[in-house]
């Protein structure tokens, strides 16, 4: 078995690194949890109606859940996805050599450090790799620190949450492939890893002037992963910046599209829910958000919602949804900024 991630080291690491939860009493505590299983069975019929994706029988798991928890649950699912690439590593060659002399502590505490950092920031999340069958995770301190932050209305923001992270389970569970096409994109994203010593030197290099702009705020904020990519590395990644941006988009787009009627608050929870993600925290917060690339991650939410929007708009639901057909429909990077190219291409 490869030490080269002791991911124990990892999960216990995050728990001590993870920032501390707001203070609630239990009653508090007690009504969050069960207005969170509530809003996820309701957001369920409002997606519906705003995808028009059929959703087979629901097998995967609702768990509104503490930090710990999660941090348990995205220890489990970086284990499966990364285990190809730490047994590539971990190979008869020199990198993996070093790698595994110095041991999995140091790799898991590092590891540890990025969950433990993540753990304080999710709000809700439809996992897949941990589970073949997906969970729907809401992240109950989170969502309570947030909502208390922004000065919002528990139950509306409580249910603009879930409509995203549901849409997602949608997305998973009625287009069946999408999961396996994930996958796969990590899979060539792996096999196109470069364990090469020189080569990897030569990027790591040549990245170093990269890093510095990444720390002042300056470069596309697509984070460390990219400085160092191959050129097939790159490929793979843009193929995924453009899938994520299309998940991440379309239930940015649902969230957004409810009726009034059924989040009377929802255009003061979107206005300062936004003008919170451009603040981005404090500088060491923004510092760790460019190195991990979460700045890209918030680009995703808004190109990916104007690409839905625009096509949608131009289209109709109906048509949009030929999106959902294949890998060869879904959108480009290019396409993700300019929707009339995917038009064109898939509606020809």
């Amino acid at each position: 078995m490869s030490t080269l991630i002791d991911w124990d080291v990892a999960a216990n690491a995050a728990k001590r690194f993870s920032p501390p939860s707001p203070r609630v009493t239990r009653t508090e505590a007690d009504e969050a949890v069960g207005d969170l299983y509530q809003a996820t069975s309701r957001a369920a019929d409002h997606v519906a109606e705003l995808t028009r994706l059929v959703e087979p029988p629901v097998t995967a798991v609702t768990r509104v859940i503490d930090r710990p928890a999660w941090i348990d649950a995205n220890t489990g699912g970086m284990r499966a996805v990364l285990s190809p690439l730490v047994e590539k590593l971990a190979a008869d060659n020199p990198v993996g050599r070093v790698a595994e002399g110095i041991g999995g502590r140091l790799t898991g505490v590092q590891a540890g450090l990025v969950l433990g950092f993540l753990s304080g920031k999710v709000l809700g999340q439809f996992e897949f790799f941990d589970r073949p069958g997906g969970q729907l995770l809401l992240v109950a301190p989170n969502l309570v620190g947030v909502e208390r932050q922004l000065k919002v209305v528990p139950s509306d923001f409580r249910l603009w949450v879930c409509l995203h992270e549901v849409t997602h389970r949608v997305q998973f569970t009625a287009v069946p492939w999408l999961r396996q096409h994930m996958l796969d994109e990590v899979t060539a994203l792996t096999d196109a890893v470069e364990t090469d010593p020189a080569a990897i030197k030569q990027r790591l290099s040549g990245a170093v002037g990269d890093l510095v702009k990444v720390a002042r705020g300056q470069g596309d904020g697509s984070g460390v992963m990219a400085l160092v990519a191959s050129p097939e590395q790159r490929a793979v990644l843009d193929r995924i910046t453009a899938f994520m941006s299309l998940v991440e988009g379309h239930a940015e787009y649902v969230m957004n599209a409810v009726s009034p009627s059924v989040i009377p608050t929802q255009e003061a929870i979107e206005k300062r829910f936004a003008a919170r993600r451009r603040r981005g925290g404090n500088p060491l917060d923004r510092l760790l958000r460019r190195l991990l690339g979460m700045e890209a991650k918030t680009r995703q939410y808004v190109d990916g919602s104007a690409f839905v929007r625009t096509v949608v708009d131009r289209i109709g639901l109906e048509d949009f949804n030929a999106i959902w057909t294949s890998k060869a429909t879904l959108p480009t990077k290019e396409e993700i900024s300019d929707p009339l190219r995917w038009i064109t291409r898939v509606h020809a």
